[in-house]
């Protein structure tokens, strides 16, 4: 069992710095992995382990050959890291990301892809669908349990108001819901062998993508500003005196609820 994992590096600051001229995020200091993606890492682990043999594959696209993100899940069992990284990819969208992870899944060739639903600074939990879209392979959303059984896919999907199980072919896509399992901590035995565990730095060119279909020059998408969120304004108390039920049901015709 071969699975290669979406890892996410992002910035370490609080708040991020964001670039004055396209409103984005500025990725050139201190990255480190998103925790959504941790159990993406650990799930992976486990599927390996109770398959009895194969291996779990990185796969990241981060600026200035930024590793240190790559290194923490490294540290906790995974074999190996391939990161894109490459000027050209500054801007990217999405589905200019989804074309490069996918490019990699495509050579890489793993029984399973596993990400998490969405990213702690971008939130669009589109990019995972849109790799498996791009791939042809099956794609399977808010996981809280998976298992592989005779080359089947069995994932127990989360909604609002409980869980679907669905079975599907591999090699499938899926994203791993936060919380479905306790990621490991590295050992210090893991944190020394992380650091020789190999970690392949490809380009774009390397993949075989055309460079105009990534970063600003691909994106179909602009940020057109950013402004903070309007602070939430006090509530109103009301002291009951025999009538609040009266306010209340005031309250919600303004809503138009009732």
């Amino acid at each position: 069992m071969n699975v290669a994992v979406c890892v996410k590096q992002i910035p370490d600051s609080e708040p991020p710095a964001l670039d004055p001229q396209h409103h984005t995020l500025v990725r050139d200091g201190k990255l480190v992995m998103d925790e959504s993606d941790s159990f993406g890492v650990e799930m992976g682990l486990q599927l390996v382990e109770a398959a009895g043999g194969g291996e779990v594959v990185l796969v990241s696209m981060a600026p200035c050959g930024e590793t240190r993100g790559l290194r923490t899940a490294l540290a906790t069992g995974a074999a190996k890291a391939i990161l894109v990284s490459d000027p050209v990819l500054a801007g990217s969208d999405a589905l200019g990301t989804a074309k490069v992870l996918a490019a990699v899944i495509r050579r890489l060739g793993p029984d399973l892809v596993l990400a998490g639903t969405e990213s702690t600074d971008g939130y669009t939990g589109t990019t995972p669908v849109q790799v498996a879209e791009l791939l042809g392979w099956p794609s399977v959303s808010f996981a809280r349990h998976v298992e592989i059984s005779h080359r089947a896919l069995r994932v127990k999907r989360q909604t609002e108001t409980g869980y679907e199980e669905v079975t599907c072919p591999l090699p499938a896509v899926v994203t791993v819901t936060a919380g479905v399992v306790e990621p490991r901590y590295p050992s210090f035995k893991g944190l020394a062998a992380a650091k020789s565990k190999p970690v392949e730095e490809l380009t774009v060119v390397e993949l075989g993508l055309d460079p105009s279909q990534v970063g600003f020059s691909g994106a179909r998408q602009q940020v057109i500003s950013v402004r903070a969120v309007k602070a939430r304004e006090a509530g109103e108390i009301v002291v009951d005196a025999g009538e609040a039920h009266e306010r209340v049901i005031s309250f919600l015709e303004q809503l138009k609820i009732l």
